[in-house]
């Protein structure tokens, strides 16, 4: 008499949604950032009966940037989940910014029925798993019919693939090595210049070797920061401007000559300056500069003492990010995003740790802060409990994306909001300049393009859905609220800093900073 147990269980049926989520769980993925709808809700549902941590986010740019940023900081494609049409349309940013960045992405999309025979499609995830994440990282797309969603099939026709494994470990030529050593044993004032293709790499601990056993000063991008520490005595990067233009040989190890590094172009360099360009990606080698040779494979900031010791109020740019290094938790993550933000906070706030800083990257991204922030905190929550995500914006970039706010208070993520709030782009105007504006014509008509509203309250985005929220005005009620902030662990918080609507950025002025002197 046959077993009728065989024979049940010969004839269990699963749902394509149950098959795809544990496609997803076979490749480790942790975690899935998007807006659900027909017909990925099911599928989300699946996913989140496996253990993978589903995020509800409020817009599928901010979700697939979160999704990004996981990828970053965990070397595994994070997960964007949507709906297709504007959907798919609203992830683009993000899969453009993660391709930019070369950061591992997968997004998978709902797309209308069609008549398929076979589940053979769920096998795609472990390839698009490894193109995500092999050679040069970046986003892909795998699009699911409704059909395959809802789907049953016998339980025991689905063949599964294994995890996909980690990319190879390739090595340089060994002649192209000795070359560069030759190079750089000849220089007489070698520059290395850190990107966040080397934190990708996860390079920290030979990069630091390097620097300290031939006494190198280095200049970290600003995701590069961190891998060796800001506060290490050999970085240069309050002389940036300087060292680029007097290096005789510029050592680059995962960072790209573009914009950021103002091309590798004269005369922001040496013109016979000599690049050594490592990089995993071989169609990278050799972009804008002929390298001398390609393996395909601080000083403190001078002038941060000076700024902050102003008293007179508005506070500056200086004057917060002073107050705020001071009390920032050496592992805490810092977000980073916003134009004189960003930029001036660079060179004051500094990172002790690899990865754990996330700003606009390679392609200028606004609007990335508060999806990148909750990556993170998801991320820190579950690896590393009780760190914080220090995100620091400016009012023009929270503008971006500060619905996520919900998002944060629905998760009660450790995170704590600055917004640097100068009423506007840049600059801005005070209340009273702006009242004076509007006595003469309608505001679409006299007020500039870069002001926004003066003294907005930001901090009752926060308070209105259950968190802490501070208006600050003086260096003293920003060093309060701070320290209040860090030490409430039961519930996120944001803090908006009124500074000087006209501040902006001061000029570099440093001297070279030789190896002699360091």
């Amino acid at each position: 008499m046959p077993d009728s147990n065989f024979a049940e269980r010969s004839e269990e049926q699963v749902s394509g949604a149950k098959v795809i989520a544990q496609a997803l769980k076979t490749q480790d993925v942790e975690y899935i950032f998007g807006i659900v709808g027909i017909p990925v809700t099911e599928i989300a549902i699946a996913a989140q009966q496996l253990g993978i941590k589903y995020i509800g986010m409020r817009n599928e740019q901010a979700a697939c940037y979160a999704a990004s940023a996981i990828g970053y900081l965990t070397s595994r494609p994070g997960v964007c989940l949507v709906v297709s049409g504007p959907g798919l349309i609203h992830a683009l940013g993000g899969m453009a910014n993660a391709n930019m960045n070369c950061w591992p992405l997968l997004v998978i999309g709902g797309s209308s029925e069609r008549n398929q025979e076979t589940m053979g499609a769920f096998q795609e995830f472990p390839q698009a798993v490894r193109s995500s994440i092999y050679g040069r990282p970046g986003a892909c797309y795998v699009d699911i019919p409704a059909d395959f969603v809802n789907l049953q099939v016998n339980v025991n026709s689905i063949k599964y693939m294994e995890r996909c494994m980690s990319p190879p470990i390739s090595m340089a030529e060994t002649s192209a090595v000795c070359t560069a050593a030759s190079v750089i044993r000849n220089a007489k004032q070698p520059l290395l210049i850190i990107g966040k293709g080397a934190a990708y790499a996860h390079a920290e601990e030979s990069i630091k070797k390097l620097v300290e056993q031939y006494k190198l000063p280095f200049l970290p991008t600003p995701m590069g920061k961190g891998v060796v520490p800001d506060n290490h005595p050999y970085c240069v990067g309050a002389a940036r401007s300087r060292a680029l233009q007097f290096a005789d040989v510029i050592v680059l190890f995962g960072a790209r000559l573009n914009w950021i590094l103002h091309f590798g172009l004269p005369p922001r360099y040496q013109p016979d300056v000599k690049f050594i360009q490592v990089d995993i990606c071989a169609e990278e080698l050799g972009n804008n500069v002929k390298p001398a040779v390609t393996l395909l494979g601080n000083i403190h900031a001078v002038t941060k003492q000076e700024l902050a010791s102003k008293k007179s109020l508005p506070m500056n740019y200086y004057t917060v990010f002073y107050h705020v290094q001071e009390q920032l938790p050496r592992d805490c993550f810092v977000v980073s995003e916003g134009a004189n933000t960003m930029d001036i906070g660079r060179t004051v706030l500094q990172n002790y740790l690899p990865r754990h800083r996330l700003d606009a990257g390679t392609f200028g991204t606004m609007g990335v802060g508060l999806g990148f922030a909750i990556a993170a905190a998801v991320v820190a929550k579950d690896r590393s409990p009780g760190q914080w995500i220090i995100c620091v914006e400016g009012d023009s970039a929270f503008g971006f994306s500060g619905m996520e706010v919900e998002t944060i208070c629905r998760y009660n993520l450790p995170i704590i909001l600055l917004v640097v709030n100068n009423n506007g782009i840049y600059q801005g105007f005070d209340t009273d300049t702006w009242k004076e504006m509007l006595k003469f014509q309608d505001a679409t008509a006299v007020v500039p393009p870069m002001c926004l509203l003066p003294n907005s309250h930001y901090e009752q985005v926060m308070t209105a859905f259950g968190g802490k929220g501070y208006f600050v005005q003086t260096p003293e009620e920003l060093q309060k609220s701070l320290r209040q902030s860090l030490a409430d662990t039961t519930k996120p918080s944001l803090i908006n800093i009124m500074i000087e609507p006209q501040a902006t950025r001061k000029a570099q002025d440093f001297h070279w900073l030789t190896r002699s002197n360091m």
